[in-house]
């Protein structure tokens, strides 16, 4: 299911089956906003009960997160559920950067909804809950929609790096206090 919307996004081929027992990184260059963008896609084993359920590394290098369940399933969104806290637990998370990661809840299989088993609004829900952007779609089906929904998780890392930035002091200023610090003087701002 991950990896349908990953191959979706990435190749804009859909391929119905996977039985994907492994962990994957993918690569992926693209053009937003006139800048280049170097992707790294972490794609975990797309079998809940298989899939390491630590996510300590990837919380310390990951920009933000697409989790992914799908909407004829209730276990697969219990299990989005358990991810996201894992994600935006500050006393779990041992990397403060994940508890302000971008995070997009996506409900997939849209095109299954005659078989839905969790409701739109459960799934809005715990993503406002959660601080999380939302969506539901169908990667058999949406190919510019999968398009769309990466390019704004991609929109709002960015955002989130703009938003660093300006909260991030002025080299020298900084540079100073960090003199300061180490040797104890007191001296005027750079």
């Amino acid at each position: 299911m991950r990896l349908a919307l990953t191959v979706r996004f990435l190749t804009k081929r859909f391929i119905g089956e996977y039985a994907s027992n492994f962990e994957s990184i993918y690569s992926k260059h693209l053009y937003l906003e006139g800048k280049k963008l170097n992707l790294e896609i972490y794609d975990p084993c797309s079998q809940p009960q298989k899939a390491k359920f630590s996510l300590t590394s990837e919380l310390h290098w990951a920009d933000g997160f697409v989790i992914v369940y799908d909407i004829s399933d209730r276990s697969s969104f219990a299990f989005a559920k358990a991810l996201i806290y894992r994600i935006r637990e500050p006393q779990t998370s041992h990397c403060k950067r994940a508890v302000g990661s971008a995070v997009l809840l996506v409900g997939n299989k849209q095109d299954l909804c005659h078989v839905r088993e969790v409701g739109w609004e459960e799934g809005q829900k715990l993503a406002l809950d959660n601080q999380c952007q939302f969506c539901e779609l169908s990667a058999a089906e949406q190919s510019l929609e999968v398009h769309m929904m990466f390019t704004r998780i991609i929109k709002d890392i960015l955002t989130n790096f703009k938003l660093k930035e300006k909260r991030r002091p002025s080299g020298s200023k900084s540079m100073a206090k960090l003199i300061n610090n180490v040797f104890g003087k007191r001296r005027k701002s750079v």
